[in-house]
């Protein structure tokens, strides 16, 4: 069993900057690829940014350029540093991670953190 804790979330002004952290724990396994997604009130979430085991990134059109994930394989971490952020960045923020082991797939999610962006 794997269980994902997210902290980092919080209230900031336009153009500020966050950085958000997701750690894994429980079984040990191997941890493949790594990702940020968001939810804002009466909409769909989305895919924010994801990270494979060797570091290519991949990132929505929204947030390039402003949104850098990475990861920290030996520790089990994924982190989102947001800088430039805008109140559309308003939103629930979890962290997903994806697993591969029997020669199945398994996704864990994190509890969510909230990021409000508002002056």
């Amino acid at each position: 069993q794997v269980q994902l804790v997210e902290s980092g979330g919080g209230l900031v002004q336009p153009g500020g900057s966050l950085r958000l952290s997701c750690a894994a724990s429980g079984s040990v396994f191997t941890i493949n690829d790594m990702g940020w997604y968001r939810q804002a009130p009466g909409k769909q979430r989305e895919l924010v940014a994801t990270i494979t085991p060797g570091g290519v990134a991949n990132y929505a059109d929204s947030v390039k350029g402003r949104f850098t994930i990475s990861r920290d394989n030996g520790k089990n971490t994924v982190s989102l540093q947001m800088n430039s952020l805008k109140s559309e960045d308003t939103a629930v923020y979890y962290c997903k991670v994806i697993t591969m082991r029997s020669l199945r797939v398994y996704e864990y999610w994190g509890q969510g953190t909230q990021v409000t962006v508002s002056s």
